[in-house]
């Protein structure tokens, strides 16, 4: 009898567990909510949009000055003899302060998921100014000798550490400060703000050179862009400091708006900012960003920093007619970047991308072919051709790179990400170039290298998510209206049965 009675329950508890297991197959995820829906205010988001876009203009004019400056600073700062190894030790410089971005990603990163976007920003603006400012400062090595390199690599890693944290931060802000369906659009801005810095300081450069002359310009003339960027870098961060916190992360941090709504578990609570925990649960989609940076950077850098040089060293180019043709391409994506933004948030960021990769792959070397003939035409068409290739990525990725990672750890992930990469891949093209260039004997290495790099690009977009009009992984939707938000909550109500 007792037999039977254990039986009988264990049928029961049997028969409990199996309605338990279908009623769980049967739940639905709770209704979408108004109050899970973050409705932006546009005059914030262009607040927002400007502030980052103009720091970041700051930040890459102070990086712009140095590679346009290069041959001269090779002469100022170097020992005389062969040219080619005062630009080689020049470049290197340049490439220094890029083994310490990652450093600085890992430093300001992490901070800004604990402790805010905006204070971290702000930061590392402050440092740029300083960094670039006491390089315009520092004696010659014709006045201290040893010395005078001692203290321009010391500021470029001061330069190079404080922009660890600026690009993670800057396109993190901006997406989460946009809305979904026009992130793409918001985030060509930080592009822009970057082709305007390095417009800003080619032309200052191209001014000086004319006015001043070679000789000038090696004495005194090449200090002032560097003292320049001191009162520029204390605008951008009076503008960064009027800013609010971004509302995702806003949300995350405040405990009462997961009490509140049911669909709070779709939103990360916690920010550790934890590099552990950044390498050991999100290394597949690190190891994506950094084969998608890598492909991207080698071409910016190659085309925005090293192309004047290029131009005059092997061409034979006069350094203010290089400058004035980099200027004119870069105001020509300027004008079509942000249409290029719209075209994202339209058709997707694989598609423009995978547009850019493959542009580079098939025309670099027609483009280089263009460029060596000479004549201000064929240079100015090949300079087009590149530009264009780069402006599919340079209008799209700061809209793809920040969805690729959650909110909690979504400044520390990419900040370590982009400057891995930037650091292996990005600041190092002008010098491996143009030491490639010497031991191979040929010119046409730019077009390879590039086309190496746009191969490891387009496997690196076939393997990613399309994130386009999507909310951002931890985040909550995010829309521009609140009929948008209406219209949203509506189409994700469930259908009522009859």
């Amino acid at each position: 009898m007792a037999a039977h009675d254990e039986a009988a329950a264990d049928a029961d508890a049997v028969k409990r567990h199996r309605n338990l297991f279908r009623a769980v197959k049967r739940r639905k995820d709770p209704p979408l909510r108004r109050t899970d829906i973050t409705v932006t205010d546009e005059a914030a988001v262009k607040r927002a949009v400007k502030a980052a876009s103009l720091g970041n203009a700051m930040e890459w004019f102070d990086f712009g000055i140095y590679s346009y400056l290069a041959v001269t600073i090779g002469h100022v700062f170097f020992p005389s003899g062969n040219d080619t190894v005062q630009l080689i030790s020049s470049f290197a410089t340049f490439a220094v302060s890029f083994l310490v971005r990652p450093i600085g990603g890992m430093v300001f990163g992490p901070m800004g998921d604990k402790i805010g976007r905006k204070k971290v920003l702000a930061l590392t603006m402050i440092l740029m100014a300083i960094g670039t400012l006491a390089i315009g400062l520092i004696p010659s090595y014709a006045t201290i000798g040893f010395w005078a390199p001692v203290l321009l690599i010391f500021f470029r890693l001061v330069q190079g550490f404080s922009t660890g944290g600026e690009y993670g931060g800057a396109s993190t802000f901006i997406a989460e400060y946009a809305p979904d369906k026009r992130r793409g659009f918001f985030g060509s801005f930080l592009e822009m703000g970057t082709l305007a810095g390095y417009t800003g300081a080619a032309g200052l450069v191209l001014i000086l050179n004319s006015a001043l002359g070679a000789d000038t310009m090696e004495q005194w003339g090449w200090r002032v862009p560097f003292l320049v960027a001191g009162p520029l870098g204390l605008v951008g961060l009076y503008l960064r400091l009027k800013l609010d916190e971004t509302p995702a992360f806003q949300k995350m941090e405040d405990a009462t708006f997961h009490a509140a709504s049911e669909g709070a578990s779709t939103v990360e609570t916690t920010a550790k900012g934890d590099l552990a925990k950044i390498f050991r649960e999100h290394w597949p989609t690190l190891i994506l960003c950094i084969a998608l940076v890598g492909a991207y950077n080698v071409t910016d850098y190659m085309l925005l920093s090293y192309m004047p040089t290029y131009l005059s060293d092997e061409l034979g180019y006069d350094d203010s007619h290089g400058l004035l043709i980099l200027i004119g391409t870069m105001i020509v994506l300027m004008l079509l970047i942000t249409q290029v933004g719209k075209l994202s948030d339209r058709f997707g960021r694989k598609p423009l991308l995978m547009t850019g990769m493959v542009s580079f792959f098939v025309l670099s070397i027609p483009a280089f072919l263009l460029i060596k003939q000479g004549s201000l035409i064929a240079v100015s068409a090949g300079m087009l051709l590149l530009g264009l290739s780069l402006l599919c990525l340079l209008g799209t990725m700061s809209a793809t790179l920040p969805a690729l990672f959650p909110t909690s750890v979504r400044y520390g992930s990419l900040s370590v990400g982009y400057n891995i990469s930037a650091s292996l891949f990005g600041g190092t093209a002008p010098l491996v170039i143009t030491s490639l260039i010497s031991v191979t004997g040929t010119d046409m290495i730019p077009a390879y290298y590039s086309m190496a790099a746009a191969l490891v690009g387009i496997i690196a977009v076939s393997c990613m998510k399309e994130t386009a009009q999507k909310p951002l992984s931890g985040s909550p939707p995010s829309v521009g209206t609140r009929e948008e938000a209406a219209e949203m909550v509506e189409a994700a109500a469930p259908t009522p049965r009859f």
